[in-house]
């Protein structure tokens, strides 16, 4: 019986090829452009957050994200319509016409 041991740098390679094979069946079948998409530390760095806020934007539901392999993914167009429309409190959502 043969026993083979996988590093965490086998893990890793395997994980990039894999990433590679799945960009290329999308943009194959002209599904997704991954090309607007960003990761979480160019987000960090667009909307000046730490990476607890930008945790708890996720939580809430503020931020939409595409998780693939274990990356995060945010389309920008998203972000960007998000920052255009401003901010909305979830917790007033239930009374927004409160106010009339």
């Amino acid at each position: 019986m043969s026993v083979n041991i996988v590093t965490s740098e086998d893990l890793q390679e395997f994980r990039e090829l894999l990433l590679g094979d799945i960009k290329d069946i999308l943009q194959r079948h002209g599904r997704v452009s991954l090309d607007k998409y960003i990761k979480t530390t160019d987000l960090l760095e667009k909307l000046s957050v730490s990476p607890g806020t930008l945790q708890n934007m996720r939580n809430n539901g503020t931020i939409p994200y595409y998780k693939l392999a274990g990356i995060l993914y945010y389309d920008e167009e998203e972000i960007d319509a998000i920052l255009k429309n401003g901010f909305v409190d979830k917790k007033r959502r239930g009374h927004e016409n409160s106010d009339l």
